[in-house]
């Protein structure tokens, strides 16, 4: 019953005829590739059979057109990719954006000492030079009582007569000066002890020297 369908060995074919059905295939295949599809895909047509059934032409704005598709995405792939500054060149700049352009040259420091002798109820100044923003440190020692002192400075360009830093009745006293503004900047004594008072300053700093006034 199952083998009433089996095909009897004279009804398959034979080698022979499988091998020129597979030749003929090819050579179909052949002729369709070479007057069908290179005209009608690649515009490329050499029996001219492409051209006669319009095949050809159709083939020719198939590949104009993926020519510009092409060269459409390469520009828009040009222009929206950023160009990549190397390291080198990104450190250069940065270097160069916080490298002033003019830099300020170091102020000197100054040290510079003094001495002054006061009889009872004497008084007596001692200034320096100053510009706005400098500043220094002072140390001041008498060899005996107390000295009244006043840290004070004066201007004539400014036409500042008097501005106080600090008052007050030491023995020894330590401190700084930042200068409000260009002009004098110093201290004043005075004995109020009933006896010689010898008081001896030094100074370190932005100044321009010490002068007994």
């Amino acid at each position: 019953m199952y083998n009433s369908n089996i095909p009897s060995d004279r009804e398959l074919p034979s080698s022979q005829k499988l091998i020129k059905s597979t030749v003929f295939a090819g050579v179909v295949a052949v002729i369709l590739l070479i007057t069908t599809v290179l005209p009608a895909e690649y515009g490329i047509d050499p029996t001219g059979i492409g051209n006669a059934i319009g095949l050809k032409k159709m083939g020719e704005i198939k590949v104009s057109l993926k020519k510009e598709a092409t060269a459409a995405v390469t520009e828009n792939v040009q222009k929206t990719v950023p160009v990549q500054e190397s390291t080198e060149s990104k450190v250069g700049l940065t270097l160069a954006s916080v490298k002033p352009v003019n830099p300020e040259p170091e102020k000197e420091i100054v040290m510079d000492t003094i001495s002054v002798t006061l009889n009872p109820d004497q008084g007596t100044e001692v200034k320096t030079k100053m510009r706005k923003g400098e500043t220094l440190k002072y140390k001041w020692s008498t060899d005996g009582g107390r000295a009244n002192f006043d840290v004070h400075a004066d201007s004539k360009k400014l036409k500042i007569n008097y501005h106080n830093y600090e008052k007050g009745s030491q023995k020894i006293k330590e401190g700084s000066i930042t200068a409000a503004f260009d002009g004098s900047h110093g201290w004043f004594w005075r004995n109020r002890t009933s006896k010689t008072l010898t008081i001896v300053l030094e100074v370190s700093g932005e100044f321009e020297g010490l002068e007994r006034m």
